[in-house]
This record gives C-alpha cells, structure tokens and sequence, in this order.
C-alpha cells in the first residue's frame, strides 16, 4: 500500500513500512461511518425524554450524564474522525454552553445526508458549497424569525434556564436552580455602551455534599475553601474591611548562604528578637491599614499568625489566584503585591465574613457584598454523582441567560425553530440551479432531524409528529414544536420553552464546518504502530489508525 511500482518492476517505498493509507471514497465513507457512530450513540439524548448515560472510565469512576460535550468527553475516542464530533461538541460548550448534543446529531445527519449524495456521484465539493451556502441561508432565518426580547426581563431569562435544565436529571428542582442562574449572571452582568459583557469565570460553583439540591443557593459574595490560618483568630467578623496580600507574611530567606558569627549567648537572643520585631512589623503595617481580614495568596509565618489572632484579624493563606481576583471584584478590594503599600483605601468591604463548617470542610464566606462582581453559587445534594449532575446543569443554565444577555433574542424550542429553517430552506434549494439545489435539500432535511430525534424519544411516531409539524407551519404557525412531556405537537411559544438564538446559530455554524471538513478529506495516512517495549506489555501508541484495528 505504501509502494508504488517503477518502470523497471521494482517497488518504490513513499511511506514507511506498516503505514496505513485509506483513499478515496473508502476513507470518505470510513470516516463519514465513524463520525456517525458517535451521533448515533448521543441520539437517545436529546431533549426531555432523553435517556442519560452511565460512563464508567478505567479507574472505576462513574458519571452520570445528559450533557452532549460531557458524555463525548468522557467517552474514550480513539477514531480521528470521531475526535473532531468530540471538538464540535468542545466548541459548542465553550462557546455557548448549551446544545451540545443538537450540534453532534446535526454534524452526523449532514454526513449521513452527504452519503447519499455522494453515492449519486455529486462531487464532495458541491457538497461543501451548497451545505455553506444553505448555512448561511439558515442564519438569516434564524435571525429573522427570532423575538427580540429585554436582557434583563427576569421572567424570559427564567424560562430559558428551566428549558436548558428540562432534560437534565437535576429537572425537579429546574425552578430553583434557574432563579439563582438569572440572579446570578444580572448580578456580574456589566453594562458598555448599551451592550452587556458577562464573564462566567467570576460566577463560582461550589460543591458540597449533603442535604439536598433544595438547599442550593446563591451567596451574594463569596465561598472560599479555605480555613482560618489560627485556632486562636475570630471566626465571625462583621462590617469587614477585607485586605487582599499576594505577597508571604514571612522574612524571606535570602538568595545566597551566608554566615552569621555568634559569640554569647545573648547575642542568639538578640537575633531572635530582632526576627520576632520584623514579623511584628508585617502585622502592624496590616493593622494600620485597618484591615480586619486579610486574605494572602503566598504563606503565613507561624508567628505572624499568632500575632494576628493577638490583634484580632482574621486571616487567610495561600488563596487561589482565581479566588484573589475574584475576592477584589466582589468586595472592591485592591490586590497588593507587598505589605507596605497596604492602605486603608486598598480596602474591601463585605458585611459579614464568617467561617462556616459544611459538611466536613471549613469554609470562609464573604458575605453581604454592596454590588458584587463576583459571586458564588454553593450546590448542595445527596450524592456526589446528582452534585456532579447539578454543577453541569447550572452551567448549561448560566450559559444561556448569558447568551440572551449578550445577545437577546430567542426562539421557542421543541424543534419550532429546526422545522421552520428546513421549510424555508426547501424554497431556496427550488432557486437554485443544477446539484447545489440537491446540497441545500439535504441540509433541510438534516435540520429537520433534531424534532425527529426529539419526537422518537418521546415516544411519539416521529413520521406522523413530522407531518403534522411541516403542515402546521405551513399554514404559518411557526413556532409548533414537539411538546414531550405529553408526547403531542403543540405551540411551544404557549408553552413557554425558549432558547437563546445563539445557541442555534452556533450549532448550524459548527456542525456545517465539521461536516466540511470531514467531507473535504479522501486520503487517510496512518502513521505506523508503535513498538512495544521489549520484555513488557503492549505500552505503545494506539494502534493502526488512531485506533483503528489493523486490516
């Protein structure tokens, strides 16, 4: 295979010996199977009715997900085809949160869809242009047929959480946890020139077992995982002025050895003394600066520490740096690199700052912030497994309050958008001429595959759920979807399941730019397999294909 052979009979060797190499329609339709695969198996997932999946890894450690990007990840994929599903899963989550498993269906169906294109013998180019093409087409739809809505309307944003959380297994408490997703992005949500900004970074998940997912709640400020440095420090401080250190309150040793000369007794003591005067220094400087809680990202000496407890501060140590950023927008305290230039103006202010036990670990909340930028959201439920879930969920949720936020216009759900996208593309695809108009048919009808999917998991017979749909948007109804709960079509707009029109528009993006790529590749060359180590078990690289058996 990775020869060629000369004019006078004798091979030529291009690729090193034990290469693979698939090309042409062979490796097309190889990696068009692999792909596909990995979208069949994520299928059952979607929406409400959608079954979770139960990933064990090699350590023996469990997840139990509905999420498209968690499952994919945590899923071993060894087939190069199938990792890139695995990355349009990745960007979708990074980009908007939500959608994840709808990207991955749509990239499969557009391969599956481009298969049978390909075996009428339309070239795989035509293909890539017409699905561009349609692509675009469906943005303009999409952006058309979407309801501009007021990013801070808490109701809107409310019902679009409870639709990211409905498929969720965390979906009895949706109500809840969607209050405190809305709360939480208005909360660090800034406004610039009309536009708002939100940084999801500075919204922190906490996670903690015990009691249950009931007791989830937002802390106007924040959790730190850390305890007091001090068993002798007070462990409730109010109208905190809160000091931010990234610096040791230690005397640094110096860089080079050297020798000091002690010649009495009394001169060991004087050394000693003279440390303990330079430590009692770094506390009086804190004190001066009127801090009563200082929280510091580097070490804390043990006499420091003492010293402190004596002065009545509250301290902190080896705080993330994560956590000091976040800590400075909420409380408005300024981050100092050196105890010096601690002033009473770097201050912070929260409330109350108080060490709390929960479950087994102590923890510091900063509470009662006056506008914080930053705040934390402390998950609670019975086992580590529905915490996992729940941490998940809100991302999801937080995610497309802030994709409304950012950009606000929504669609209704339950596939309404989809069928309309489809129905309108059709049109399109009868004014254009030649094999592209077949590309844009094909789009559509993959498009069409999401209320499909969703119609099946229901329970429902998804050809006639289809039929009804198409005839009813036909008559204009554009936001009929499929209503899973009761298994029937119904107008989802009535029913008051929402989407960000982000999250669809980044789906269509990045499962058309995935199935480009896919459909543009007709040459696989596989590097060969890597040796052994002699006298030990098969350590080497994947095999053959990235994983693929050897033929």
């Amino acid at each position: 295979m990775a020869s060629n052979v000369g004019v006078s009979g004798q091979p030529i060797l291009i690729l090193k010996e034990g290469t693979e190499r698939s090309r042409g329609s062979e490796a097309m339709h190889a990696n068009i199977m692999a792909a596909r695969i990995v979208s069949e198996a994520i299928k059952t997932s979607l929406g409400p009715k959608g079954m979770d999946k139960m990933l064990v890894d090699s350590f023996g450690d469990i997840t139990i997900t509905n999420d498209g990007a968690t499952m994919l990840k945590e899923m071993d994929i060894q087939h190069p085809a199938a990792k890139m599903m695995v990355e349009v899963s990745e960007t979708q989550d990074d980009e908007v949160g939500d959608g994840t498993t709808t990207v991955v269906i749509l990239a499969g169906e557009l391969l599956g869809k481009a298969e049978e294109l390909l075996n009428k013998k339309v070239h795989p180019t035509v293909i890539i242009d017409g699905y561009r093409k349609a692509a675009s087409k469906a943005l303009e739809i999409l952006e058309e047929i979407a309801i501009p809505v007021d990013p801070m309307d808490k109701e809107y944003l409310k019902k679009v959480a409870m639709t990211a959380m409905a498929s969720k297994l965390v979906s009895g408490h949706a109500e809840h946890l969607a209050e405190i997703a809305v709360d939480a992005i208005l909360q660090v949500a800034e406004e610039k020139d009309g536009e708002y900004k939100v940084d999801l970074d500075y919204v922190k998940l906490v996670k903690k077992t015990g009691e249950s997912l009931r007791d989830t709640k937002m802390i106007k400020g924040l959790v730190i995982d850390k305890e007091v440095v001090h068993a002798g420090m007070p462990k409730l401080i109010r109208d905190a002025k809160i000091g931010l250190l990234n610096a040791p309150l230690e005397i640094e040793k110096t860089e080079f050895d050297s020798k000091i000369r002690i010649e009495r007794p009394e001169e060991i003591q004087a050394y000693l003394d003279q440390e303990e005067e330079m430590l009692k220094g770094l506390v009086e400087k804190v004190k001066a600066a009127g801090v009563n809680v200082l929280f510091c990202q580097k070490g804390i000496d043990d006499t420091v520490q003492h010293f402190l407890s004596r002065a009545g501060i509250m301290a902190a140590r080896r705080i993330k740096k994560s956590d000091m950023e976040a800590l400075s927008r909420a409380t408005g305290a300024k981050i100092v690199t050196n105890v010096d230039d601690l002033t009473t103006a770097d201050c912070g202010y929260a409330e109350k700052v108080e060490e709390r036990k929960v479950a087994d670990d102590k923890m510091i909340f900063v509470e009662g912030c006056k506008n914080p930028k930053a705040i934390s959201i402390l998950i609670r439920g019975g086992t580590e497994r529905i915490i996992d879930e729940a941490e998940r969920s809100l991302h999801d949720a937080l995610s497309v309050v802030k994709d409304v936020v950012v950009k606000p216009k929504i669609v209704a759900g339950g596939g309404a958008p989809e069928i309309e996208v489809a129905r309108r593309l059709r049109r399109y695809a009868e004014t254009l001429s030649g094999r592209e108009s077949l590309a844009v048919e094909a789009f559509a009808e993959a498009v069409e595959s999401i209320p499909v999917t969703l119609a099946e998991n229901a329970g429902m017979d998804p050809i006639d759920a289809i039929l009804e749909l198409q005839s009813r948007h036909e008559k204009g109804e554009i936001w009929t979807g499929v209503e899973a709960h009761s298994g029937k079509v119904a107008d989802m707009k009535e029913m008051e399941v929402y989407e960000p029109v982000l999250i669809k528009m980044q789906a269509i993006k990045s499962a058309t730019e995935a199935a480009a790529m896919i459909l543009k590749i007709d040459d696989v060359i596989a590097a060969a397999k890597m040796k052994p180590p002699k006298g030990g078990p098969e350590e080497g690289g994947p095999g053959g294909m990235g994983g693929m058996p050897p033929e």
